[in-house]
């Protein structure tokens, strides 16, 4: 049944833009986790598993495609079967976070940037070394 509500199609509860809406939000969150792969301060797998949970509510065929995805699959089945993150995985993150931060707080001039920088970095280091490591996938 198809109810107009103050200008919107609603069907069944949800509105028409809900599906495309998801669709487009979880794929900027795999375009971003793509991203994380190589800069250090977006964390790569909670970005898939934001997409994964926008494709659940929204497309069969993207969950299923980043499920079984051959590079980005991987971190999310395993954080699904053990909630941990690869000792591999926390070492490139936290070499990538040092290594970028670093370079960023030298490039920068004043010193409250340094410490705003330092101030951010420090976050991401502190979750992924709270994260329960496992040695393989």
């Amino acid at each position: 049944m198809i109810v107009i509500v103050n200008h919107y199609y609603i069907i069944m509860n949800q509105p028409i833009m809900y599906k495309p809406l998801l669709i487009m939000l979880g794929l900027v969150f795999v375009g971003l986790a793509i991203l994380g792969i190589f800069l250090p301060v977006l964390p790569t797998t909670p970005l898939l598993l934001l997409a994964l949970a926008c494709f659940a509510k929204s497309s069969e065929k993207l969950h299923t495609w980043l499920l079984t995805n051959k590079i980005l699959g991987s971190p999310i089945r395993h954080w699904q079967e053990t909630k941990s993150i690869t000792r591999k995985a926390k070492v490139y993150a936290l070499i990538t976070i040092f290594i970028g931060g670093a370079l960023s707080i030298l490039s920068v001039d004043t010193k409250m940037l340094k410490l705003l920088l330092l101030a951010v970095l420090i976050i991401p280091v502190v979750i992924i070394l709270k994260i329960h490591s496992t040695e393989t996938v």
